[in-house]
């Protein structure tokens, strides 16, 4: 359902010793670990009620969406609507129901990674 090869790994990163391990980390992770920073700092930027960062890493995980298969297009359109919902809970600042969704995506997502 998603491709983040292309969403996450191609974007700009910083050639400073500070970005440097960070950018080593982000290029050598797999598909899921990319998948769960994301989550990660869409979470913390809600939480700094960011809007900005916030829908900007949603962006992204829309970005990295899949509809090439019927089931992968099925599951897409469902995800693609909530971070879209998220995007303008986001403009409303209701940040705790942001926060919320994106905390069950991401534990939802560990549980299937973990199975």
């Amino acid at each position: 359902m998603y491709n983040f090869s292309a969403a996450i790994k191609l974007n700009n990163i910083n050639n400073n010793r500070a970005n440097a391990y960070l950018a080593n980390e982000i290029l050598d992770a797999s598909p899921e670990k990319l998948l769960i920073k994301v989550y990660d700092f869409a979470i913390a930027q809600c939480k700094n009620r960011n809007l900005e960062k916030t829908n900007k890493a949603l962006s992204t995980l829309i970005g990295a969406l899949r509809f090439d298969t019927e089931e992968s297009a099925e599951i897409s359109t469902g995800l693609q609507r909530l971070y879209e919902f998220c995007q303008d809970q986001m403009r409303e600042q209701k940040y705790d129901i942001v926060e919320r969704i994106l905390s069950e995506l991401k534990e939802t997502w560990i549980s299937a990674f973990s199975t």
